[in-house]
Order: structure tokens, then sequence, then C-alpha cells
């Protein structure tokens, strides 16, 4: 009766032999096995236990953790947040930033492990009725890092303005926002709040607050597919957030005429309508500001609506530009579609509405000022165009300069110059004797320059390499798509920037870390993008 129990005895493994024998006993450890295997185990679990730790990190320290719209109801209209704790990338960038600053190294100090939170209750608390409160007994074991401002929309005629703040302790929170109510004294705005799940919701009256928390519960803002396209569209997440739902289009149509009734209103029923059926065509926006590479960075997306027609093909802002001199002090630059007067014209007439149409509007543009249009100005802009200013610009030369000698300003354009000279002749009829030299030109292949300096003229026509150089790259990242391109270097010339401060010896060196500024336009199917960025050296 044969055994089942392996040779080696009962839980060892039976080994063939691989030359076709019976069973084998397995070959025995080498010495010191046993330990060699538990150090191989624990390096393999070490290993494991440190690539996760890492991992967390790395996770927590890019991570910007919960947001505010996780705490509001889809049926927010607008909202801004700010984060007083992003992720750890934005923490280092934004005091590596504004540490560039002398005024925020003396009057602010902030370190990456400050409580900013404390720094800002104890400028509150200066001008406020709460002397007695105590910071680190009152108001930091709950507040957490987080808050928001937003308008709700609850059935109302108006949306209801409710303030956001994230705690760290619902108990804690309710007892120190009583204590915060109680030292108000009887003349403040009495204030409710609903406290759940790590938020504390601020509002006119009770009611209105456990309805929001409600609603939001059921349906957050933070998975409404408006707000997170729109979000999602503005890049990264930095250190505020802004977001305007499409229902914010119609309720401002709605309230068109009130809103506009302290300004004197538009003087005309036609024009509200008109502007108010832009707005009820409202599809969102979303902005982000954050921190990157030492620079402050503003990021926009919003619903292109009709300018759309106008400029859907344009992605030349940069061609004119990205030929400038290098020491360039300011320029915009333009690309334009074929056809974008005209499409800017019917954009005009049916905003404003009225009897008016394009056709009827562009024959006045043309009678007042002695131009075919939309066919002149179409052709004076070119294909791409560039209004620049030198580094050596002076504001006292410019105005002083009876005839424009010696001021660096100039329009270039890439087009027909033949066909440009023929329009500025008309131009140059319409001025008085004397100003024509601001529409003095020279032209070189495709290009004309149009200013009043000869010289400054030439440079302009001279290819120059703006586009390449390391102030323009770093402010203008989006040049290659955009429309239209802003660009500063305010270190061109001598520091042009930090001379406006010269009376004052503070005010200049707040000014000198400043490197350039750049704003960039384009349009990504029916969405418009903007990006502003403003660089330290």
């Amino acid at each position: 009766m044969s055994s089942n129990v392996p040779p080696g005895g009962p839980g060892v493994p039976e080994y063939l032999d691989s030359h076709g024998g019976g069973p084998r006993q397995p070959p025995p450890p080498p010495a010191g096995g046993g330990r060699r295997t538990g150090l191989v185990a624990g390096g393999v679990i070490s290993g494991v236990v440190l690539i996760g730790a890492g991992a967390w990190g790395a996770w927590s320290f890019f991570a910007t953790g919960p947001q505010p719209a996780e705490a509001l109801p889809d049926s927010t209209v607008a909202y801004v947040s700010v984060d007083l704790d992003p992720s750890g990338g934005q923490k280092i960038e934004a005091l590596r930033t504004l540490r560039e600053f002398p005024a925020f190294k003396d009057k602010v100090g902030l370190d990456t492990d400050d409580d900013i939170r404390e720094r800002i209750f104890e400028e509150i608390q200066k001008s406020s009725p709460c002397d007695d409160l105590d910071y680190g007994d009152d108001i930091e074991p709950w507040l957490g890092d987080r808050m928001a401002l937003a308008a709700v929309d609850t059935g109302g005629d108006t949306p209801t303005p409710v303030f956001v703040l994230q705690v760290s302790d619902d108990d804690a929170a309710d007892a120190g926002l009583q204590k915060l109510e109680d030292c108000g004294g009887d003349g403040g705005d009495s204030v409710a709040w609903a406290i759940n799940d790590g938020w504390a919701l601020l509002g006119e009256s009770q009611d209105t607050v456990d309805g929001i928390a409600k609603d939001a519960a059921e349906s957050p803002l933070s998975g409404d597919d408006d707000y997170t396209t729109w979000t999602d569209e503005t890049g990264d997440p930095g250190i505020m957030t802004a977001y305007v739902a499409p229902e914010a289009g119609q309720i401002l149509a709605d309230n068109l005429d009130g809103l506009l009734s302290p300004f004197g209103g538009l003087g005309a029923d036609a024009p509200v309508t008109g502007y108010a059926d832009a707005l009820e065509d409202f599809q969102g926006m979303a902005a982000t500001v954050r921190f990157d590479d030492g620079a402050l960075e503003v990021e926009v997306a919003a619903d292109a609506g009709s300018s759309q027609d106008a400029l859907s093909e344009s992605d030349r802002g940069d061609d004119v530009l990205a030929t400038l001199p290098d020491d360039t002090a300011a320029a915009i630059g333009v690309g334009l579609a074929d056809g974008w007067f005209g499409d800017l014209v019917d954009q005009l007439a049916s905003s404003v509405g009225g009897d008016t149409s394009a056709d009827e509007l562009l024959d006045q543009l043309s009678q007042e000022s002695g131009l075919d249009l939309p066919d002149d100005a179409e052709t004076l802009a070119g294909d791409s165009a560039a209004l620049a200013v030198g580094a050596d610009f002076d504001p006292n030369s410019f105005l002083e300069s009876g005839d424009g000698t010696g001021v660096p300003v100039g329009l270039k354009v890439q087009g027909d110059p033949d066909e440009i000279e023929k329009v500025l002749d008309k131009l140059r009829l319409q001025v008085s004797e004397g100003e024509g030299f601001f529409l003095d030109s020279d032209s070189d292949g495709d290009m004309i320059a149009i200013g009043p300096d000869e010289d400054y003229r030439q440079q302009l026509l001279d290819d120059g390499d703006l586009g390449d150089s390391d102030v323009f790259q770093n402010v203008v990242r989006e040049a290659g798509d955009a429309a239209a391109v802003l660009f500063v270097n305010f270190d061109a010339g001598d520091d042009w920037l930090s001379s406006i401060g010269d009376q004052d010896p503070e005010i200049a060196d707040n000014l000198e870390p400043l490197q350039g500024l750049g704003l960039s336009t384009w349009l990504d199917d029916d969405t418009s993008h903007l990006v502003l960025r403003v660089t330290t050296d």
C-alpha cells in the first residue's frame, strides 16, 4: 500500500528528477539560508514600505486636498475660493516669488512652515471688536485652510450669498463661531451657520444654510459637469479658483436694466435687449491664479460667444511680434482672420440691437473715417501686426517732440505694402497739417513700418529676434497659438520700470525684481483662453 506522503516528509514539496527518475529529496539549503531568506524578505517589505511612503509623500506634496466646491450645491451660479494650503509645489513657488520683493520679506516675512491663517487673523483682529479672542485657543483648533464666497440659486429673484469655511473639528468650529458672533455685539448682523463633514456654511438665515447644505450633500458643485469642464480648462490648480455657471448669464440678463440704472442705463430699450440676448447665450467660465516657475499666472477659460466668428482662424498673434528688436520694451501683436472687421461690425450691430443694420453701420464708419470699410481696415492690419515701443522710449521726449524725431514707437505690419500705402494716404488726408508724421512709413518685402522716427522704422524692418529672447519665452509661453499678445519687458533699456520709483527708494527696490509681463489670448473650438503671466528675475 503506497503512501501519499512525499519522501521528504509532510509539508515538503516533491521534486522530480530532471533525468526522468523518481522522486528525489530537495537540495539542502546553503548554510545560513534561513537568515538570508529572512533578510531578503525583510528587504523587499522595507522597499515596498519605502516606495509606498514616498508615493504617499509625493501625492501629499502635490495634491490640493478637499475644496469648498464639495460643500456647495450644483445650483451655485458664482464661486471664488482661496486655498491657504495649496500643494507643496505651490507653496514653494509662492514664497520663492514673493520673497523676491523686499516689502514682503520685511513686512510679511512668511516661511513655508508659518501659519498664514494666524497672520490674517491678527490683521483682522486689529480692526474688530473681538480683542479677547485668542488665535491659539479660539481659532486654530478648528479653522481649516480653504474658504470660498459663493452665490447660490435658492429660488429667489437674486442668488443667495454664502461663505464656506473648511473646519478640522466640527464641534470646536461651532463653539468658535459662537464666540465670534458673541464678541460682535448687538450692533452686528446676525449670522447663521451649518457645519457638516469638515465644512461650515455661513449665511443670513438658518433655513438658508440648512437648505444649501442639504442640496450640497445630494448634488455637490464639485460633481457638476459645467464646473468640472470649465475648471479643467484652466489647467493646474493654484491658490485661487473662480467659476461662473451658465445660469449666471440668464440671471444677469433678467436683471440687466436694474444693474445698469445706477450708471444711467444704456438710454434705450434696444441696446439693453441686445446685451441681454448675448448674456442668455453665455455658457460659463472659470479662472485660476497660481504661482509657477518664479511667476504669478492667471489663466481664464470662457465661453467665446460670438467673438469666435472674427478670431476663430487666427493663431498669428506673434508672427510679426516675434520679429521685433530683442530690446523692445513693450508691444501688442495681433493676427486677424479673413473678414474680421466685417464680423466685428456684424457682432456690434446685433449686440446693441436697434434699427441700424451692419451695412448701415459700416456706411457710417466709412463716412466718418474716409475709408472704404471693411476692406481698408483689413488691408491696413494685414495678416499680422505689432505696435512696438522701443527700449529708449522717454515719455518727456514724446510729449516735447514736435515732429516725432527720436520717438521709438511704431507699427509693423505683414501684408501688401503698396495697398497699405493707399490706405495710409486716405488717413493722411484726415489729419491736420503737422501731425501726419505719425503716419510716415517705410517698407521691405511684405513688411511695412509706420511711425514718426525714421531710425526706429528701420529697426522694426530689420529681422529682429524678440521671439527668441528669454524674457519673451518666459512670459508668453502660448505665443504660437495666440490671436493676440501683449508683451512688456521691465528690464529693457536702463531698467525703465525701476526708474519710475527713483523718488522713493523703497518703491524702486520693490519694482526691481520684476522681469516681464505677458498676456496671450486664443480660441480653442468654442472656448476662449487667456493667460496673464508676471515674471521675476
